[in-house]
């Protein structure tokens, strides 16, 4: 039983954290929308409305999933950042700056699955070139994840940077100026505080 109540208590805990929240659905804007894509591709081959919009249904889902993944990163970023290295801020603010940049694609790809499934109710010839479209959109998309991911996979992972970090960027949209120094320094305090929510204002002025 203690086991139990001690296991639900990590779980909410973890839940109440923006940052875990990010990394627990960051693989479905990538990994969702390749299977639905592989799926799209199968469906057309095989000429299945029905199995186009099972599969478009997939493409909606993991495209629209980008929005929640988006909105926790951006609440953890000052967590984040006081709990990595130098390069490990450098590579954060990258990874934000390349998901503010192409964020887009993926509500644009959204919308065009959207009218994927509904205009060939009223238009039935324009189903495939509209599958097509999507599988062309969601490509790009794919790879618009992957290049946003590439960064965030080296925030936190240094057995995966084999390449130089990228040049500090001193404007965030957080508005966040945490300088190294002061990173080293609030390592300590928020992996002392486990459920604690620091800002990068708080920690300059502590």
């Amino acid at each position: 039983m203690e086991a139990r109540m001690l296991l639900e208590a990590t779980l909410l805990r973890d839940l109440r954290q923006p940052e875990y929240i990010h990394v627990l659905l960051n693989p479905l804007p990538v990994y969702g929308l390749l299977i639905g894509l592989i799926g799209l591709v199968l469906a057309l081959i095989l000429k299945s409305r029905r199995a186009q919009i099972a599969t478009l249904a997939l493409v909606f889902i993991s495209s629209a999933s980008a929005w929640p993944v988006y909105e926790f990163g951006q609440q953890g970023y000052d967590r984040v950042l006081s709990m990595t290295d130098e390069n490990g801020g450098a590579w954060l603010d990258e990874h934000m700056h390349r998901a503010e940049q192409l964020i887009w694609i993926f509500y644009v790809l959204v919308a065009l699955s959207a009218i994927a499934m509904a205009a060939p109710i009223k238009w039935p010839r324009s189903s495939a070139p509209l599958a097509v479209a999507v599988v062309l959109l969601g490509a790009v998309t794919l790879g618009s994840g992957v290049y946003i991911g590439y960064a965030g996979g080296r925030v936190r992972h240094r057995e995966f940077r084999n390449e130089p970090a990228p040049p500090k960027r001193s404007n965030t949209s957080t508005n966040s100026e945490v300088i190294p120094s002061e990173v080293e320094g609030s390592r300590g305090l928020t992996q002392g505080c486990i459920t604690g929510s620091f800002d990068s204002a708080a920690l300059r002025s502590g």
